[in-house]
């Protein structure tokens, strides 16, 4: 999937070594995307108290350089402009609502789709599309399986007012054929789908 064109506008990446510094210069112009995760909220590690941006930077380098992490970068020429994080239960352990998420479940995905980012300037022009297109033909490619994602329920809700869904919006998900599981919050799906 190395530099692999999707549709017209936009063409991915894997986030490697070599893709490593095209990643950091996106996560540092964000703030280091939702006050320093460093889309390290999915791992293991996780973040909250006590974990800082610059642990969370390091902690993601050091997955980046084991090969524990599966993240697509999306580019506009040059220029990363998105993302979308994916990988099997061990490597994505952490996801929010766990209670409620292992009450009604029935069946361990073989992947799980973690957070979606747009940088500014890029928002509404297809780049969380494009970085879930391009995840989905990387799972095939690795085997495919049963795929999970935890999108945001929009339909029937307020505008919210400078937020942002980390887990992509579930009207996303829909377009690409995954279906309702269950509820793991108020307005948090479980979607699944089989690649």
């Amino acid at each position: 999937m190395d530099d692999e064109t999707v549709g017209s506008a936009y063409t991915t990446r894997p986030l490697t070594a070599d893709t490593w510094d095209d990643f950091a210069r996106l996560v540092e112009a964000n703030n280091g995307v939702w006050g320093g995760c460093w889309c390290m909220g999915f791992h293991p590690e996780g973040v909250g108290q006590g974990s800082t941006a610059s642990q969370n930077r390091d902690a993601k380098h050091a997955h980046v350089r084991k090969g524990t992490v599966h993240q697509v970068l999306v580019y506009d020429g040059d220029e990363c402009v998105g993302w979308c994080q994916s990988g099997p239960p061990a490597e994505l352990p952490t996801i929010k609502n766990p209670t409620a998420y292992d009450a009604g479940l029935t069946e361990l995905p073989d992947w799980r789709i973690g957070c979606i980012f747009t940088g500014r300037g890029h928002r509404r022009s297809g780049v969380a599309r494009a970085a879930v297109t391009a995840a989905l033909a990387a799972i095939e490619e690795a085997g495919g399986g049963l795929v999970e994602a935890y999108p945001e329920q929009v339909e029937g809700r307020e505008p919210q007012r400078g937020a942002y869904f980390h887990t992509g919006p579930e009207n996303l998900f829909e377009a690409f054929g995954f279906e309702r599981d269950r509820r793991i919050a108020k307005w948090r799906w479980v979607m699944r789908r089989r690649v």
